[in-house]
């Protein structure tokens, strides 16, 4: 019976108190990367011109505003009187026509609410979820692997990446977006231990029958679904992950019960598992997406909030009208999206991210004298670390090898994720020709560190291989984090606005014809 629990839920490594230091350590060390001078470049960089503002309105009014012209100029000055006047009769014309869902937005705001409309006010949410995507990161690693030095590599490995490093560092939405994807992951990684356990409890002490026992609410999916519903708060993008890993989780309930010997294995998950699956997977979710309207439901001055407006008078026509209007609302969202395209220096085609030919200039500002014969840069790029991403990908092949030889859950849900965060960008860059950016990239770099630090435990090898090959196998996936951090650190001046000569930037531009 022991055999079975090992085989269902194998045993985490020994050492809690290491299992929470070596995360928290790395994590503190990501964190400190982020927060250190987190206001410089004392700019409104690239589309931060967009959701600070949006933010700020959100805190102020419950609903996005327009801002008047040169709004960007005074607000970086410190005057936060940049709305656009209307009055009660033509709220609309001040209303702000947004695209995205408002949660990414009210994180950025209240950063902007503790610390004023600043340039560390804005980007204080993102810089510390950033840093928690770190240490969430390292801990589902570390469950996955049963390791918690491979835990703390892939806490390390996502701390020095670029593109990471730069979002966690500037007020865009894609960071929110990829934190509670990452948090949606890793409760259903920590669900299907529990919920196995729980299995094998019950195979231990109960007499076997066709379909399972109910496996109770489980508080970790549902925390998962809220996760996932804030994630398509944030972008719409984000239902992708919903939708893949609301059906993973499903399959993993199959393949449980089928694991200690059931009869009935599917049987028992449309029986026993999907009631609640749908309410965590698929009630809460919806809940959590409109709850984060919750704003422009109560206030009138939001776009479109009047659409469905009826002549008769009453809480219920209020109500019911407010939904309609919502929903109209929703629609012109969907259809802003189809067919989008507006060209952009900075644009890329899905194809090639992964091998970071087009990265964005967030921010660039050149100076005439002060640092030798062709003056001064200062630039942020928006760029993955190469050695990281570069490894990512051989990590990605090997992965596909090892579930069609293995069927690996691991490897399964790495690439699911992979997946889902990347292909369907495929379909809108060919259907759509729609103008698409390398950092909507980022909700997938968690899974690609996964992918890499699973193929470091393949090198290194289980504790019963031989130690020469632990020992070889240690040193590379050493010497591979070695580089990352070389890496890491020739590339942090164009990262983090430093003021440096051209000619060291102009070096820093590793691939001369793309990322310029």
């Amino acid at each position: 019976m022991g055999s079975l629990r090992d085989r269902l839920v194998p045993p985490m490594p020994r050492g809690a108190l290491w299992g929470w230091l070596g995360p928290l350590l790395v994590a503190a060390f990501g964190a400190f990367l982020r927060f250190d001078r987190l206001g410089k470049p004392h700019a409104v960089m690239f589309d931060e011109t967009y959701y600070a503002k949006d933010a700020l309105s959100l805190i102020t009014f419950g609903v996005e505003k327009v801002s008047i012209k040169d709004a960007d100029k005074l607000l970086i000055n410190g005057d936060t009187s940049i709305w656009q006047q209307c009055a009660a009769t033509e709220l609309d014309r001040c209303a702000s026509y947004v695209v995205h869902p408002p949660l990414g937005k009210w994180l950025i705001g209240a950063g902007e609410l503790i610390f004023g409309a600043t340039p560390f006010g804005w980007r204080f949410f993102a810089a510390l979820l950033g840093a928690l995507s770190i240490l969430i990161l390292a801990r589902v690693a570390r469950r996955m692997t049963r390791s918690t030095l491979l835990g703390c590599l892939a806490g390390l490995l996502l701390a020095l990446d670029g593109l990471h490093f730069v979002l966690s560092r500037t007020a865009l939405l894609d960071i929110f977006l990829m934190f509670f994807v990452l948090a949606g992951f890793a409760c259903l990684v920590v669900d299907r231990d529990k919920s196995r356990s729980r299995l094998a409890g019950w195979y231990d002490t109960s007499p076997l029958s066709d379909t399972g026992p109910w496996l109770g609410l489980r508080p970790w999916r549902l925390a998962a679904g809220a996760f996932l519903g804030a994630a398509v708060a944030v972008k719409w993008s984000g239902i992708f992950f919903l939708v893949a890993f609301a059906v993973m989780s499903l399959m993993w309930d199959a393949g449980a019960r089928r694991a200690v010997g059931l009869r009935k294995p599917y049987g028992g998950v449309f029986e026993k598992d999907l009631p609640t699956w749908l309410g965590a997977m698929a009630a809460l979710p919806a809940l959590v997406y409109v709850a984060s309207w919750a704003g422009w439901f109560v206030n009138e001055g939001g776009y479109g909030r009047n659409w469905g407006q009826a002549t008769s008078a009453g809480p219920a026509y209020f109500v019911f009208d407010s939904l309609r209007s919502w929903w109209s609302y929703q629609w012109q969202v969907l259809t802003f999206h189809t067919g989008l395209e507006a060209p952009h220096n900075y644009e890329s085609e899905p194809w090639t991210w992964p091998l970071l030919l087009r990265p964005v200039a967030f921010f660039y500002e050149s100076k005439p004298s002060g640092c030798g014969p062709r003056g001064c840069s200062e630039a942020v790029l928006g760029v993955g670390t190469p050695v990281i991403w570069y490894a990512g990908a051989a990590a990605l092949v090997a992965m596909i090898a090892w579930y069609v030889a293995t069927r690996d859950w691991r490897a399964g849900a790495v690439l699911l994720a992979y997946g889902v965060g990347w292909l369907p960008w495929f379909y809108f860059a060919i259907a759509d020709n729609r103008t698409m950016f390398l950092f909507y990239m980022i909700p997938v770099v968690p899974f690609m560190i996964l992918a890499l630090v699973l193929a470091a435990g393949l090198i290194i090898g289980p504790s019963a291989a031989p130690p020469r090959r632990r020992v070889l196998g240690a040193a590379a996936v050493g010497a591979l984090a070695l580089l990352a951090l070389i890496n890491f650190w020739y590339l942090h001046p164009v990262l983090t606005a430093e003021t440096i000569a051209y000619d060291e930037w102009y070096a820093r531009m590793l691939l001369k014809g793309n990322w310029i």
